[in-house]
C-alpha cells in the first residue's frame, strides 16, 4: 500500500511539531523517519496511525483519504518502544488478541498466530509469559501481534531503543528480513543514523518538524542537501573547518594563504562565511598534486581503522590513514582530499555551496 501525506502539519499550542510535510511512502518498502529528539518523528507516526488528529494537511492510503478516520479503521500495525505486551497472557494469547477483538474464530486465530510466530522465530516460546522473555523475544512477539491482523501498514516507534548494542544489530537485521518476507509498507522511527542506514530503502531526515532531505541512505551520505544533513550523518562526525570564500576558493579562518579550491554550485560573494566539511575517509595520504600541510597531533585505532587527529591552519580534523604508514606525532605531513565526501556550506544558512 502506498501512503501519501500532503502539507501535513501538527501544532501543540504555539509549538509547531510537524511543519508542512509532503512525502510519499512507496508500497512494500521500508522507510526510516530519522532525526534528533523532538524533530517530529513520533508525532508523524501517531498522525499516520490516527492516534493524533492532524492540524492541517491530508493522509491517503492508496487513493483512500484516511485523514479523519480512527485508528481501528485504518488497518495498521503499531509496535511501540516498550512493546506493550499483556503480562498476564502467554505469547500465543498476546499474538491472538487482535484477532479475538475482531471475533475471528479460535481455530483461525491460532493458525495465523502460529504462522506469524514461525516468521519471527518464536514458535518455541508460545506458552511463556512476557516476564519469561528477553527484550529481543518480547520485540518479536510485539511484531507478530502487529502483523497477525494482516495490516496494510506497519509502524515501528523506536523499537530497538531498549536493547543492548549487540542485540540491536541482530534485531534490525530481523526486522529487515521480516519486512522483506511480508512485503508490508513499513515506517520505522529512529534517532540512530546507523540503524536507519542499515535497513531502510529510503530515509526521511527531519529537523524541528521540517523535512531536510529524503532518499536512499547512500544518497543522503554522499550528497547531503545542506549542512544539517552532512553533520547528522556519519561516524566519526564530519570535520567542520571554518573560513571564508574568496575568489571561488575556501580560505582557512586566520590564514591568508591556506586554501582549498572546489567547484562551486553557485557563485558566492567574497568573504562569505563558510564551512568546509570533510569526511574522515576523504583524507588522502600519501598525496600528490594539490596538498595541504597538516600537523599530526594524535593517532588511535577504531576497530580495524586507524584514525589520525590532524591540525590544519590551527583547526583540528580527523582522517583515516592506514596503519602501515608511520606518522610522526608532532610532525607534519602533506595530505590531499578526495572529491567525494568534501562539501562546502554557507555558515549562516547551511546551504550547500559545493
Amino acid at each position: 500500500m502506498k501512503v501519501t501525506v500532503e502539507h501535513l502539519t501538527k501544532h501543540f499550542g504555539p509549538t509547531v511539531a510537524v511543519n508542512d510535510l509532503s512525502v510519499t511512502f512507496g508500497s512494500g518498502e521500508l522507510f526510516a523517519l530519522l532525526g534528533p529528539s523532538g524533530c517530529g518523528k513520533t508525532t508523524i507516526l501517531n498522525m499516520l496511525s490516527g492516534i493524533l488528529p492532524v492540524t492541517a494537511g491530508t493522509i491517503h492510503f492508496d487513493d483512500r483519504d484516511v485523514t479523519a478516520l480512527p485508528p481501528e479503521k485504518r488497518n495498521i500495525g503499531l509496535v511501540f518502544q516498550n512493546y506493550a505486551l499483556y503480562p498476564h497472557m502467554t505469547v500465543l494469547e498476546n499474538i491472538c488478541f487482535p484477532l479475538e477483538i475482531k471475533r475471528v474464530p479460535k481455530a483461525e486465530r491460532i493458525r495465523r498466530a502460529k504462522s506469524l510466530a514461525e516468521l519471527v522465530r518464536i514458535q518455541d516460546l508460545l506458552d511463556r509469559k512476557p516476564s519469561q522473555l528477553s527484550g529481543g523475544q518480547q520485540q518479536r512477539v510485539a511484531i507478530a501481534r502487529a502483523l497477525v491482523k494482516e495490516p496494510q501498514l506497519l509502524l515501528l516507534d523506536e523499537p530497538l531503543s531498549n536493547l543492548d548494542a549487540k542485540l540491536r544489530v541482530e534485531m534490525r537485521e530481523e526486522i529487515l528480513r521480516i519486512q522483506r518476507a511480508s512485503r508490508i509498507t513499513t515506517i520505522f522511527v529512529t534517532h540512530d543514523q546507523e540503524e536507519a542506514s542499515s535497513i531502510a530503502d529510503e530515509v526521511i531526515l527531519l529537523r524541528s518538524g521540517v523535512l531536510q532531505q529524503m532518499g536512499s541512505p547512500r544518497s543522503l551520505y554522499d550528497q547531503p542537501a545542506n549542512f544539517f544533513a552532512a553533520d547528522f550523518l556519519g561516524a566519526p562526525p564530519i570535520n567542520k573547518l571554518r573560513g571564508t570564500v574568496r575568489d571561488g576558493a575556501f580560505y582557512w579562518e586566520g590564514s591568508e594563504s591556506l586554501c582549498w579550491r572546489l567547484p562551486l554550485r553557485r557563485e558566492a560573494a567574497d568573504d562569505t562565511r563558510a564551512i568546509l566539511a570533510i569526511r574522515a575517509e576523504s583524507v588522502i595520504y600519501p598525496a600528490e598534486g594539490d596538498t595541504l600541510r597538516a600537523k599530526v597531533l594524535e593517532r588511535y585505532s577504531i576497530n580495524k581503522d586507524e584514525l589520525s587527529v590532524l591540525e590544519l591552519g590551527g583547526q583540528r580534523m580527523r582522517g583515516f590513514i592506514g596503519g602501515e604508514y608511520d606518522l610522526p606525532l608532532g610532525g607534519e605531513i602533506d595530505i590531499g582530499l578526495r572529491s567525494r565526501g568534501v562539501f562546502l556550506f554557507d555558515e549562516a544558512t547551511g546551504e550547500r555551496l559545493a
